[in-house]
């Protein structure tokens, strides 16, 4: 009897770290959706039932904080973990009070990849 992947959603627009995050988790068993841009995240969750959000916090259009303030107007649970390379106590603050339940900061290399 086969069990199903758990689903994970990662937003990030740095293509590279977008498709390492995807090759790690897909190798450790879950099932893997990417997108540039928090834009869609409405459509992505009405549309799948994901366990947990990746979230960069800068990306074109929808950021992180915005992806987070949708999310929670919508009243959707789904845990979300922001990746930023923010790292002011007032940013952690605010994406802890919209909801996310971890803040990680990326590492030094991570800001430099594809640039």
């Amino acid at each position: 009897m086969e069990t199903k992947k758990k689903k994970i959603l990662v937003l990030e627009d740095e293509k590279p770290l977008a498709r390492a995050l995807e090759l790690k988790l897909t190798h450790e068993g879950f099932d893997v959706k990417t997108d540039s841009n928090g834009e869609n995240v409405i459509s992505f969750v009405e549309k799948e039932n994901f366990a947990l959000i990746i979230c960069d916090m800068v990306m074109p259009k929808f950021d992180g904080f915005k992806v987070l303030e949708v999310l929670k107007e919508h009243k959707i649970k789904i845990p979300v973990i922001v990746l930023t390379n923010l790292s002011q106590p007032e940013d952690e603050d605010r994406v802890r009070s919209l909801g996310a339940v971890d803040f990680l900061s990326k590492p030094p290399q991570a800001n430099a990849v594809g640039h």
